[in-house]
């Protein structure tokens, strides 16, 4: 009888470890996405790419149309560089995230100066991961 309890006990540590790893995982690509956030308000190339996989792709949802906007980190690199050439006051905030295993869904606020002042839009975003590297992320566009 004794063996059993220690049995179950130790199946039940095992158990709890998993689930720790779980949130651990889930928590650590939250961070990540907060991190990716800070160094792309910063204008931080260089850091946003340490955020991402080697192949990362880029994908605008509208509607019927997907358009894969990179495919490597050379081609991020490149479209940040560009993206924040043309647009110097924009940022980004998370006003929702959450995770469901390999995706971490957020729903972004970006704001821009403009003749009429600062303008904000929202977008829903799905980042996949690969480990604790961000994969793929699927953009969908403001909604008006």
């Amino acid at each position: 009888m004794p063996r059993k309890i220690v049995l179950f006990f130790c199946l039940g540590a095992f158990m709890n470890h998993a689930k720790a790893t779980d949130i651990t995982i889930e928590e650590t690509q939250i961070r990540a996405i907060h991190r990716y956030v800070e160094a792309f308000n910063a204008q931080d190339t260089n850091a946003m790419l340490k955020l991402v996989t080697d192949d990362v792709q880029w994908l605008s949802i509208d509607g019927e149309q997907i358009a894969k906007e990179t495919n490597s980190k050379q081609e991020l690199s490149v479209a940040m560089q560009d993206y924040f050439k043309s647009c110097n006051s924009c940022k980004s905030r998370l006003a929702h995230i959450f995770s469901s295993g390999g995706r971490v869904s957020a729903l972004e606020v970006a704001s821009f100066e403009s003749n009429d002042g600062i303008q904000e839009q929202q977008s829903l975003s799905v980042y996949e991961f690969s480990d604790t590297l961000i994969k793929r992320v699927y953009y969908f566009p403001v909604e008006e």
